[in-house]
């Protein structure tokens, strides 16, 4: 292998998502002053405006729904590098940033509405809600271990340098910066292909539901003989996902899995979930096979989420049950009949929905006495001394994997542009 440093090692050592065309890189933890994204290899010319951009940051940020944690952010986001506009009106309302170091004032402004520039495109989300103290029994080489969470092996990985407020680097909180970039990528596919990404919750602990995205999606397709979903479908499923108690498809199941939680968060317990998502309108023929294979990218990119244990693409692990004969999807001229292959063959797209299924576990951070350890490994009956958290962290995980989806599926998008070179976009003069 000689000393060649390859562009995927690079992606591993600077913690980049996507990549190597389109990507986005993240710094902060859950109780630091604030989350900082930097994205990257978004062609010019694409509108962005902030408003649209915290439209989804409101989706995922704590304290956006009922059943989520009581850490109530309103993470509003500024954009500070990478956008234009020749109307200042528009590009300079992004809102004020006001710092004070060292006694000395310094005031500027975000941007709020204008166009890519090439360049990377940096966003700041502060931090305003953190209850630093509530960690307090984590600090230090005394400090406890709470189970199923990343404090032991962090700790020794770092040599004992691990902040442990929160969950460090390691909080969902960080996820901001896969919403900022995903974001981006889901206004170009957009423009470009009319690509819509949904999520919905199917499983809540023992529950499940029937109504899938991908199976009305697949009926609508067939009945129609077009793989082209029209927006006004579209908008009908976002406004019932938008209404349901936690955003599901089913709005029965919905309330019923919303008692669930409430009745875990009083039995100091958590849940696990299931989350479908499906991106829709999407271009046949972009990834590639093999070792850089769409489909291994978007298992690797959904299901290395944070709590993420499991993700399926098509009909998952149902597929083991089958023939050959009942799993192939039938072919017309028209496109493929079913969709039992997830929109993905060969780790390229079919224009097919591309349909995934994430199981996440059980939120770590519970109440009940449990058996852990400290720090130095004495043994110890673990209790939360205090703390807030999810019960379920599905409730908010959707919109995190239909960010992490955007921004593999925008990637393979400008590597397929790559191979097609055109002589036209070359000229000067």
């Amino acid at each position: 292998m000689g000393g060649a440093f390859s562009t995927d090692r690079a992606k591993v050592f600077m913690e980049i998502l996507g990549g190597p065309l389109f990507g986005v890189a993240g710094a902060g933890e859950s109780h630091g002053p604030a989350i900082s994204t930097i994205v990257f290899g978004c062609p010019p010319g694409l509108k962005i405006s902030r408003a649209v951009v915290q439209a989804y940051l409101d989706r995922r940020r704590p304290g956006s729904n009922k059943h989520g944690t009581p850490r109530n952010e309103k993470d509003k986001v500024l954009f500070i590098a990478g956008l234009y506009n020749e109307d200042e009106t528009q590009l300079l309302g992004g809102g004020d940033v006001i710092t004070q170091v060292d006694g000395v004032e310094s005031r500027t402004t975000g941007y709020e509405e204008g166009y890519s520039t090439g360049e990377p495109i940096a966003a700041i989300v502060l931090s305003t809600s953190q209850k630093s103290g509530d960690y307090a029994q984590f600090a230090g080489e005394q400090g406890a271990i709470r189970p199923g969470h990343t404090d032991l092996v962090k700790f020794y990985k770092s040599r004992g340098h691990v902040d442990v407020r929160g969950g460090g680097r390691s909080s969902y909180r960080s996820t901001i910066s896969d919403v900022i970039g995903g974001s981006i990528a889901r206004l170009f596919l957009a423009e470009q292909f009319g690509t819509v990404i949904l999520s919905s919750i199917t499983q809540v602990g023992p529950l499940k539901t029937t109504k899938s995205l991908a199976t009305y999606f697949e009926e609508q397709i067939q009945a129609a003989q077009n793989l082209t979903i029209p927006a006004e479908t579209i908008s009908h499923i976002e406004t019932i996902l938008d209404e349901a108690e936690i955003r599901s498809l089913d709005p029965e199941f919905a309330h019923e899995a919303g008692q669930l939680i409430k009745q875990a968060r009083i039995d100091g317990d958590s849940l696990g979930a299931a989350v479908e998502v499906v991106a829709l309108n999407v271009p046949a023929l972009i990834g590639d096979p093999l070792y850089q294979s769409l489909k291994l990218r978007l298992m690797g990119a959904l299901g290395g989420l944070n709590a993420a244990q499991s993700c399926e693409i098509g009909a998952g692990s149902d597929v083991i049950t089958r023939r050959g004969s009942e799993n192939n999807d039938p072919i017309r001229s028209t496109g493929y009949q079913r969709n039992s292959h997830g929109g993905l063959l060969g780790g390229i797209t079919t224009g097919m929905p591309v349909v995934c299924r994430v199981g996440f576990k059980p939120t770590s951070t519970i109440v009940k006495p449990q058996q852990s350890v400290r720090k130095n490994l004495e043994e110890i009956d673990f209790l939360l001394d205090k703390g807030r958290h999810d019960p379920c962290v599905g409730v908010r995980a959707g919109v995190t994997l239909e960010s992490r989806m955007a921004i593999e599926l925008m990637n393979a998008v400008l590597m397929h542009q790559a191979q097609h070179v055109d002589v036209n976009n070359f000229g000067l003069f």
